[in-house]
Protein backbone atom coordinates (compact mmCIF):
# COMPACT_ATOMS: atom_id res chain seq x y z
CA UNK A 1 0.00 0.00 0.00
CA UNK A 2 0.61 4.07 -0.37
CA UNK A 3 0.81 5.11 2.53
CA UNK A 4 1.57 8.58 1.48
CA UNK A 5 -2.22 8.52 -0.30
CA UNK A 6 -5.43 7.65 1.43
CA UNK A 7 -6.13 3.94 1.95
CA UNK A 8 -7.18 1.83 -1.44
CA UNK A 9 -9.38 -1.05 -1.16
CA UNK A 10 -10.10 -3.63 -3.92
CA UNK A 11 -12.55 -6.26 -4.76
CA UNK A 12 -10.58 -9.58 -6.50
CA UNK A 13 -13.67 -11.67 -7.63
CA UNK A 14 -13.53 -15.69 -8.54
CA UNK A 15 -13.18 -15.01 -11.78
CA UNK A 16 -9.79 -13.39 -11.46
CA UNK A 17 -8.64 -15.74 -8.76
CA UNK A 18 -9.11 -18.55 -11.26
CA UNK A 19 -7.25 -17.05 -14.21
CA UNK A 20 -4.39 -16.64 -11.66
CA UNK A 21 -4.01 -19.84 -10.06
CA UNK A 22 -5.38 -21.99 -13.56
CA UNK A 23 -2.05 -24.16 -14.36
CA UNK A 24 0.15 -23.36 -11.76
CA UNK A 25 -0.26 -25.69 -9.65
CA UNK A 26 3.27 -26.29 -9.19
CA UNK A 27 3.62 -22.76 -8.14
CA UNK A 28 1.37 -23.11 -5.68
CA UNK A 29 2.11 -26.04 -3.81
CA UNK A 30 5.65 -24.26 -3.98
CA UNK A 31 4.04 -21.59 -1.94
CA UNK A 32 2.16 -23.86 0.28
CA UNK A 33 5.36 -25.71 1.50
CA UNK A 34 7.02 -21.94 1.84
CA UNK A 35 3.74 -20.94 4.43
CA UNK A 36 4.53 -24.38 5.82
CA UNK A 37 8.22 -23.40 6.78
CA UNK A 38 7.62 -19.74 7.65
CA UNK A 39 4.81 -21.23 10.46
CA UNK A 40 7.11 -24.20 11.46
CA UNK A 41 10.10 -21.47 12.10
CA UNK A 42 7.76 -19.17 13.71
CA UNK A 43 7.22 -16.05 11.21
CA UNK A 44 3.67 -16.26 11.35
CA UNK A 45 0.88 -15.80 13.67
CA UNK A 46 -2.19 -18.06 13.57
CA UNK A 47 -4.47 -17.82 16.48
CA UNK A 48 -6.95 -20.62 17.14
CA UNK A 49 -10.12 -20.30 14.64
CA UNK A 50 -13.48 -19.13 15.68
CA UNK A 51 -16.85 -21.67 14.87
CA UNK A 52 -20.01 -19.71 14.26
CA UNK A 53 -22.41 -22.79 14.58
CA UNK A 54 -26.93 -22.22 14.58
CA UNK A 55 -28.76 -24.19 17.71
CA UNK A 56 -30.95 -25.49 14.90
CA UNK A 57 -29.04 -26.39 12.25
CA UNK A 58 -25.96 -28.36 14.06
CA UNK A 59 -24.86 -29.34 10.44
CA UNK A 60 -23.98 -25.87 8.92
CA UNK A 61 -21.50 -23.46 10.18
CA UNK A 62 -19.04 -20.78 9.54
CA UNK A 63 -15.51 -20.23 10.78
CA UNK A 64 -13.60 -16.96 11.09
CA UNK A 65 -9.67 -17.82 10.35
CA UNK A 66 -7.23 -15.07 11.62
CA UNK A 67 -3.57 -15.05 10.64
CA UNK A 68 -0.23 -12.47 10.05
CA UNK A 69 2.12 -14.06 7.92
CA UNK A 70 5.74 -11.70 7.96
CA UNK A 71 9.05 -12.23 5.79
CA UNK A 72 8.45 -11.25 2.09
CA UNK A 73 4.19 -11.48 2.45
CA UNK A 74 4.20 -9.31 5.29
CA UNK A 75 -0.12 -9.63 5.88
CA UNK A 76 -2.77 -10.03 7.91
CA UNK A 77 -6.16 -10.78 7.09
CA UNK A 78 -9.09 -13.50 7.86
CA UNK A 79 -10.38 -15.97 5.89
CA UNK A 80 -14.25 -16.06 6.76
CA UNK A 81 -15.64 -19.73 5.21
CA UNK A 82 -19.48 -20.87 5.24
CA UNK A 83 -20.10 -24.79 5.29
CA UNK A 84 -23.79 -25.81 4.40
CA UNK A 85 -24.21 -29.37 3.32
CA UNK A 86 -27.43 -29.29 1.79
CA UNK A 87 -26.59 -26.65 -0.59
CA UNK A 88 -25.52 -29.47 -2.88
CA UNK A 89 -29.29 -30.33 -3.12
CA UNK A 90 -30.20 -26.91 -4.45
CA UNK A 91 -27.45 -27.42 -6.88
CA UNK A 92 -24.93 -25.12 -5.12
CA UNK A 93 -21.25 -25.92 -3.62
CA UNK A 94 -21.04 -26.96 -0.09
CA UNK A 95 -18.70 -24.01 1.07
CA UNK A 96 -18.17 -20.47 -0.40
CA UNK A 97 -15.85 -17.71 1.05
CA UNK A 98 -13.84 -14.56 1.19
CA UNK A 99 -10.92 -13.29 2.25
CA UNK A 100 -9.64 -10.17 3.82
CA UNK A 101 -5.98 -8.99 3.54
CA UNK A 102 -4.70 -6.30 5.68
CA UNK A 103 -1.69 -4.19 5.61
CA UNK A 104 0.58 -4.94 8.58
CA UNK A 105 2.23 -0.89 9.00
CA UNK A 106 -1.32 0.55 9.28
CA UNK A 107 -3.52 -2.14 10.05
CA UNK A 108 -6.56 -0.88 6.70
CA UNK A 109 -8.02 -3.85 5.02
CA UNK A 110 -6.34 -3.03 1.30
CA UNK A 111 -8.35 -6.13 -0.15
CA UNK A 112 -11.39 -8.72 -0.31
CA UNK A 113 -10.77 -12.09 -2.58
CA UNK A 114 -13.45 -14.59 -3.24
CA UNK A 115 -11.93 -17.50 -0.94
CA UNK A 116 -13.45 -20.45 -2.19
CA UNK A 117 -11.04 -21.37 -4.95
CA UNK A 118 -7.70 -19.83 -2.89
CA UNK A 119 -9.47 -22.38 -0.01
CA UNK A 120 -9.72 -25.38 -2.49
CA UNK A 121 -6.51 -24.49 -4.35
CA UNK A 122 -4.36 -24.32 -0.67
CA UNK A 123 -6.15 -27.38 0.81
CA UNK A 124 -5.24 -29.21 -2.65
CA UNK A 125 -1.89 -28.01 -2.42
CA UNK A 126 -1.13 -29.16 1.08
CA UNK A 127 -2.53 -32.70 0.14
CA UNK A 128 -0.39 -32.88 -2.46
CA UNK A 129 2.88 -31.73 -0.63
CA UNK A 130 1.95 -33.86 2.36
CA UNK A 131 1.86 -36.89 -0.37
CA UNK A 132 5.06 -36.16 -1.94
CA UNK A 133 6.59 -35.94 1.70
CA UNK A 134 4.52 -38.48 3.48
CA UNK A 135 5.32 -41.25 1.08
CA UNK A 136 9.48 -41.33 0.48
CA UNK A 137 10.93 -44.49 0.73
CA UNK A 138 6.93 -46.57 -0.32
CA UNK A 139 6.88 -47.91 -3.42
CA UNK A 140 3.53 -48.81 -3.81
CA UNK A 141 1.51 -45.72 -4.70
CA UNK A 142 -0.51 -45.97 -7.80
CA UNK A 143 -3.94 -47.17 -6.44
CA UNK A 144 -5.60 -43.71 -5.64
CA UNK A 145 -9.09 -43.92 -3.91
CA UNK A 146 -10.98 -40.98 -3.08
CA UNK A 147 -13.91 -41.04 -0.64
CA UNK A 148 -16.01 -37.89 -1.34
CA UNK A 149 -16.57 -36.60 -4.63
CA UNK A 150 -16.84 -32.99 -4.25
CA UNK A 151 -15.02 -30.11 -5.12
CA UNK A 152 -12.06 -31.10 -3.37
CA UNK A 153 -11.50 -33.98 -4.14
CA UNK A 154 -11.54 -32.81 -7.73
CA UNK A 155 -8.98 -29.95 -6.89
CA UNK A 156 -6.67 -32.57 -5.06
CA UNK A 157 -6.73 -34.96 -7.86
CA UNK A 158 -5.51 -31.92 -9.89
CA UNK A 159 -3.07 -30.88 -7.86
CA UNK A 160 -1.48 -34.70 -7.49
CA UNK A 161 -1.29 -34.90 -11.66
CA UNK A 162 0.79 -31.68 -11.13
CA UNK A 163 2.88 -33.49 -8.53
CA UNK A 164 3.39 -36.03 -11.27
CA UNK A 165 2.00 -38.78 -8.89
CA UNK A 166 1.91 -41.77 -10.27
CA UNK A 167 -1.41 -42.72 -11.16
CA UNK A 168 -2.07 -46.16 -11.88
CA UNK A 169 -5.82 -46.50 -10.69
CA UNK A 170 -8.08 -44.03 -9.63
CA UNK A 171 -10.85 -45.58 -7.32
CA UNK A 172 -14.30 -43.28 -6.40
CA UNK A 173 -16.66 -44.09 -3.84
CA UNK A 174 -19.38 -41.30 -2.62
CA UNK A 175 -23.38 -42.22 -0.90
CA UNK A 176 -24.24 -40.26 -4.15
CA UNK A 177 -24.05 -42.28 -7.59
CA UNK A 178 -24.78 -39.30 -9.43
CA UNK A 179 -21.96 -37.44 -7.83
CA UNK A 180 -19.86 -40.66 -8.53
CA UNK A 181 -20.93 -40.67 -12.25
CA UNK A 182 -20.12 -36.78 -12.37
CA UNK A 183 -17.07 -37.01 -11.07
CA UNK A 184 -15.92 -40.34 -13.10
CA UNK A 185 -16.86 -38.37 -16.32
CA UNK A 186 -15.11 -35.27 -15.04
CA UNK A 187 -12.06 -37.57 -14.46
CA UNK A 188 -12.15 -38.85 -17.90
CA UNK A 189 -11.58 -35.40 -19.45
CA UNK A 190 -8.44 -34.75 -18.21
CA UNK A 191 -6.83 -37.97 -17.61
CA UNK A 192 -6.60 -41.65 -19.34
CA UNK A 193 -5.93 -43.39 -15.99
CA UNK A 194 -8.54 -46.42 -15.64
CA UNK A 195 -10.97 -45.15 -13.07
CA UNK A 196 -13.09 -47.80 -10.91
CA UNK A 197 -16.28 -46.94 -9.19
CA UNK A 198 -16.75 -48.93 -5.44
CA UNK A 199 -20.00 -49.13 -3.80
CA UNK A 200 -17.92 -49.37 -0.53
CA UNK A 201 -15.88 -47.32 1.46
CA UNK A 202 -14.68 -50.70 3.02
CA UNK A 203 -13.57 -51.77 -0.77
CA UNK A 204 -12.22 -48.74 -1.93
CA UNK A 205 -9.74 -48.61 1.45
CA UNK A 206 -8.44 -51.99 1.00
CA UNK A 207 -7.80 -51.78 -2.59
CA UNK A 208 -6.42 -47.96 -2.14
CA UNK A 209 -2.13 -47.46 -1.62
CA UNK A 210 -3.34 -43.64 -1.23
CA UNK A 211 -6.94 -42.26 0.26
CA UNK A 212 -7.95 -39.24 -0.17
CA UNK A 213 -10.84 -38.49 2.75
CA UNK A 214 -12.90 -35.62 1.64
CA UNK A 215 -16.82 -36.18 2.67
CA UNK A 216 -19.35 -34.29 4.54
CA UNK A 217 -18.98 -36.32 7.76
CA UNK A 218 -19.76 -34.98 11.11
CA UNK A 219 -18.66 -38.06 13.02
CA UNK A 220 -16.72 -40.75 12.26
CA UNK A 221 -17.83 -43.21 9.65
CA UNK A 222 -14.82 -45.84 9.63
CA UNK A 223 -14.11 -47.59 12.46
CA UNK A 224 -12.13 -50.97 11.40
CA UNK A 225 -8.77 -50.53 11.35
CA UNK A 226 -7.96 -54.15 9.31
CA UNK A 227 -9.08 -52.22 6.86
CA UNK A 228 -6.08 -50.56 6.19
CA UNK A 229 -3.74 -53.06 7.10
CA UNK A 230 -2.22 -52.63 3.83
CA UNK A 231 -0.48 -49.75 5.19
CA UNK A 232 -1.45 -46.95 2.56
CA UNK A 233 -1.28 -43.09 3.16
CA UNK A 234 -5.12 -41.40 4.26
CA UNK A 235 -5.02 -37.95 3.15
CA UNK A 236 -7.51 -37.20 5.97
CA UNK A 237 -8.74 -34.21 4.42
CA UNK A 238 -12.18 -33.87 6.10
CA UNK A 239 -11.40 -34.55 9.92
CA UNK A 240 -14.18 -36.31 10.96
CA UNK A 241 -14.04 -39.69 8.56
CA UNK A 242 -12.21 -42.36 11.38
CA UNK A 243 -12.45 -43.41 14.69
CA UNK A 244 -10.37 -43.44 17.36
CA UNK A 245 -9.25 -46.87 17.20
CA UNK A 246 -8.05 -46.19 13.48
CA UNK A 247 -5.89 -43.49 14.66
CA UNK A 248 -4.91 -45.43 16.92
CA UNK A 249 -3.30 -48.12 14.61
CA UNK A 250 -1.54 -45.05 12.24
CA UNK A 251 1.23 -43.01 12.34
CA UNK A 252 -0.04 -39.47 12.80
CA UNK A 253 0.94 -36.41 11.41
CA UNK A 254 -1.18 -32.49 11.33
CA UNK A 255 -0.60 -29.67 10.47
CA UNK A 256 -0.95 -28.13 14.12
CA UNK A 257 -0.84 -29.51 16.71
CA UNK A 258 -2.63 -27.03 19.02
CA UNK A 259 -5.43 -26.43 15.67
CA UNK A 260 -6.28 -30.04 14.75
CA UNK A 261 -6.70 -31.20 18.37
CA UNK A 262 -9.95 -29.61 18.32
CA UNK A 263 -13.31 -29.57 17.08
CA UNK A 264 -13.89 -33.11 17.35
CA UNK A 265 -11.60 -33.55 14.84
CA UNK A 266 -11.05 -37.65 14.91
CA UNK A 267 -7.56 -36.58 16.41
CA UNK A 268 -9.27 -34.73 19.09
CA UNK A 269 -11.70 -37.22 20.00
CA UNK A 270 -8.63 -39.89 19.95
CA UNK A 271 -6.73 -37.43 22.22
CA UNK A 272 -10.15 -37.05 24.56
CA UNK A 273 -9.80 -41.01 24.41
CA UNK A 274 -6.64 -41.43 25.68
CA UNK A 275 -5.69 -38.59 27.60
CA UNK A 276 -2.65 -37.64 25.41
CA UNK A 277 -0.83 -36.83 22.88
CA UNK A 278 1.85 -39.49 22.82
CA UNK A 279 -0.07 -40.90 19.67
CA UNK A 280 1.20 -38.01 17.08
CA UNK A 281 3.80 -38.74 15.23
CA UNK A 282 4.56 -34.73 14.21
CA UNK A 283 3.69 -32.43 12.00
CA UNK A 284 4.23 -31.70 7.96
CA UNK A 285 6.84 -29.36 8.95
CA UNK A 286 8.90 -31.85 10.80
CA UNK A 287 8.53 -34.41 8.17
CA UNK A 288 9.76 -31.26 5.09
CA UNK A 289 12.77 -30.48 7.22
CA UNK A 290 13.59 -34.48 7.89
CA UNK A 291 13.24 -33.91 11.93
CA UNK A 292 10.67 -36.68 11.39
CA UNK A 293 10.63 -39.67 9.37
CA UNK A 294 7.11 -40.87 8.04
CA UNK A 295 7.10 -44.83 8.80
CA UNK A 296 6.91 -47.16 5.29
CA UNK A 297 5.37 -49.93 7.10
CA UNK A 298 2.48 -48.56 9.01
CA UNK A 299 -0.59 -46.45 7.93
CA UNK A 300 0.09 -43.05 7.63
CA UNK A 301 -2.82 -40.64 8.65
CA UNK A 302 -2.51 -36.52 7.58
CA UNK A 303 -5.03 -34.85 9.17
CA UNK A 304 -4.86 -30.61 7.90
CA UNK A 305 -7.45 -28.84 10.12
CA UNK A 306 -6.10 -25.70 7.54
CA UNK A 307 -4.28 -22.62 8.64
CA UNK A 308 -5.59 -19.25 7.94
CA UNK A 309 -1.48 -18.93 7.23
CA UNK A 310 -1.79 -20.65 3.50
CA UNK A 311 -4.85 -18.49 2.39
CA UNK A 312 -2.92 -15.22 3.30
CA UNK A 313 0.43 -16.24 1.19
CA UNK A 314 -1.73 -17.73 -1.55
CA UNK A 315 -4.28 -14.75 -1.48
CA UNK A 316 -1.11 -12.14 -1.60
CA UNK A 317 0.12 -13.96 -4.54
CA UNK A 318 -3.40 -13.55 -6.36
CA UNK A 319 -3.61 -9.96 -5.49
CA UNK A 320 0.03 -9.50 -6.58
CA UNK A 321 -0.39 -10.91 -9.41
CA UNK A 322 -3.60 -9.19 -10.50
CA UNK A 323 -2.20 -5.71 -9.06
CA UNK A 324 0.80 -6.67 -11.57
CA UNK A 325 -1.67 -7.35 -14.74
CA UNK A 326 -3.54 -3.91 -14.00
CA UNK A 327 -6.76 -5.86 -12.80
CA UNK A 328 -7.56 -5.17 -9.31
CA UNK A 329 -11.31 -2.93 -9.21
CA UNK A 330 -10.86 -0.65 -6.74
CA UNK A 331 -13.52 0.88 -4.84
CA UNK A 332 -12.99 4.74 -4.81
CA UNK A 333 -14.01 6.07 -1.26
CA UNK A 334 -14.09 2.65 0.36
CA UNK A 335 -13.12 4.15 3.78
CA UNK A 336 -14.20 8.03 5.08
CA UNK A 337 -13.64 9.72 8.04
CA UNK A 338 -9.72 9.94 6.98
CA UNK A 339 -8.90 13.38 8.24
CA UNK A 340 -7.78 13.46 11.63
CA UNK A 341 -7.75 16.40 14.31
CA UNK A 342 -4.88 16.94 15.66
CA UNK A 343 -1.18 15.51 15.79
CA UNK A 344 0.64 14.14 18.30
CA UNK A 345 4.84 16.27 18.25
CA UNK A 346 7.24 15.82 20.34
CA UNK A 347 7.93 18.96 22.46
CA UNK A 348 11.72 20.86 21.93
CA UNK A 349 14.06 19.98 24.28
CA UNK A 350 17.12 22.36 24.86
CA UNK A 351 20.68 21.42 24.18
CA UNK A 352 22.23 21.47 27.87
Amino acid sequence: MNHSASPSFAVVPGRFVQRVLAGREREVIDLVESAYRQHGSGDTVNPPSYFLRFPDRPKERIIALPAAVGGDVRTAGLKWISSFPDNIGVGLPRASAVLLLNDLDTGYPYACLEGSVISASRTAASAALAAVTLTRGRSRLGRVGFVGTGLIAKYIHTYLAAADWPFERIGVYDTSADRVRGFSMQLRQTSRIPIEAFTSAEDIIRASDVIVFATTAGTPHVDDPKWFAHAPLVLHVSLRDVSPEVVLCAANFVDDVEHCLKADTSVHLTEQRTGGRDFLDGTLYDALTGEVTPSTDRTVLFSPFGLGVLDLVLGSFVYQECLSAGELSTIDGFFSELETHGTVTRPETEEA
